[in-house]
């Protein structure tokens, strides 16, 4: 899996060939008439309660940048998008173009080879949905994050609950509709998942490149956080999904969580 990054990229890059029709294309109006598109009630409330007048903000794993552009909203200085793919991130300039949000950028690179340049740089960094499981080592990926943060600057992490990693989502050969409390996997995965079907959520159904991710348990995340200076401020853990599906919403399983660490 030394190249799993590499194999990524091209899967990432193929499937935005294949997204859905004008998938994308129009993120800039919801960004000129609505306040914090894109974001969900809870991270909204977190967002709205802090204070960006004049900080440098970044989000890695950004996408297409809709949600980095939604942030800028709130006074930041500037703002920095990175993510592998370079057709989703030419999306996003073209997002932002078409917002007329100029005081914010966007690069296309491997997270884990971000510039030095870009070190101490930002006082605020997030991770949404999706975006720390195309990491391998945590460790590796918040050491990036821990050098780009300021001291005293703050990540916020909005994710799938790890736990919902063990749960069978419809329409695999798993899942019983009827056994909702029924576990599939094991929390403590090591082996990646593999998958060759193309990205749902932006694309139709096709023989897609490999896309290779890994599962992490909140030990993981919350012990990798602490090994590179960050400590853990806030956690909150939510009964309701924020992508796969609802069919497990209010059953009493943890299935999404908000994180805040502070750089010390």
């Amino acid at each position: 899996m030394a190249n799993y990054i590499d194999g990524n990229k091209v899967a990432w890059e193929e499937a935005f060939e294949h997204r859905h029709p004008n998938w994308g294309d129009e993120n800039y109006v919801q960004l000129k008439n609505e306040r914090l598109p894109f974001f969900n009630p809870d991270v909204r409330k977190i967002l709205l309660d802090t204070d960006f007048t004049g900080k440098c903000v970044a989000q890695f794993c950004c996408n297409n940048g809709r949600e980095l552009l939604s942030l800028m909203q709130l006074g930041a200085e500037n703002g920095v998008g990175f993510d592998i793919a370079e057709n989703i991130i030419a999306q996003a300039v073209e997002t932002a173009k078409k917002a007329d949000i100029k005081n914010c950028k966007f690069e296309a690179c491997n997270i884990l080879d971000i510039s030095s340049s870009y070190y101490n740089s930002f006082d605020f960094v997030i991770f949404t949905i999706g975006a720390i499981t195309w990491f391998e080592v945590l460790s590796e990926l918040f050491d990036i994050v821990g050098k780009c943060l300021k001291p005293n600057g703050r990540l916020l992490l909005n994710d799938f609950h790890p736990l919902m990693n063990m749960l069978p989502l419809p329409g695999e050969d798993s899942f019983d509709g009827d056994k909702l409390n029924k576990l599939t996997y094991s929390y403590f995965r090591k082996e990646p998942w593999i998958e060759n079907n193309g990205m749902g959520y932006m694309s139709k159904e096709y023989n897609s490149k490999t896309f290779t991710s890994y599962s992490h348990t909140m030990a993981d995340i919350i012990n990798s956080l602490s090994e590179n200076r960050m400590k853990t401020i806030h956690l909150n853990e939510n009964d309701y999904d924020i992508g796969f599906t609802e069919v497990y919403n209010g059953k009493g399983f943890p299935l999404s969580f908000t994180l805040i660490a502070e750089k010390s």
